[in-house]
């Protein structure tokens, strides 16, 4: 049985130009999400380089811009792909969280990956120390 969920996917939302944007990342995210954590990691860390730290507000319009374009990232299970996304797209425009990948603390296993800013999850409705992290690219 499934439970309902509601999903914020409304392209028309995001201008015609962005949207172009949010789905070039999202094409990307898909490609590098095939790849293997430490793949991602290195990937990562190299993007990274040169850019300035984000801020919450920037990281939450390219959060809301990606679930709102993108089908694929809106659902709840579709946590790596909009976590690539969401780091790919604050890039392209100059700024960077910080990509996180951990596990549910409590059994059963569920693993995440999510974005944060200060230490805060952006867009996410789980309780602060929910998820323990296995690594970050800050």
């Amino acid at each position: 049985m499934s439970s309902p969920e509601s999903i914020s996917y409304d392209p028309r939302s995001v201008s015609f130009g962005r949207r172009i944007r949010v789905r070039a990342m999202v094409a990307a995210a898909r490609l590098l999400a095939t790849r293997s954590p430490q793949r991602i990691r290195k990937v990562l860390a190299w993007l990274h380089r040169d850019v300035r730290p984000a801020t919450y507000e920037e990281t939450c319009d390219a959060r809301q811009a990606v679930v709102s374009v993108s089908l694929a990232c809106a659902g709840r299970e579709g946590c790596l792909l909009r976590s690539l996304a969401t780091i790919l797209l604050c890039r392209s425009y100059g700024h960077w969280p910080t990509w996180c990948l951990g596990a549910r603390r409590l059994a059963p296993f569920y693993a995440h990956a999510w974005v944060e800013v200060d230490g805060v999850m952006v867009g996410e409705d789980y309780p602060d120390g929910y998820f323990r992290t296995f690594f970050t690219v800050p």
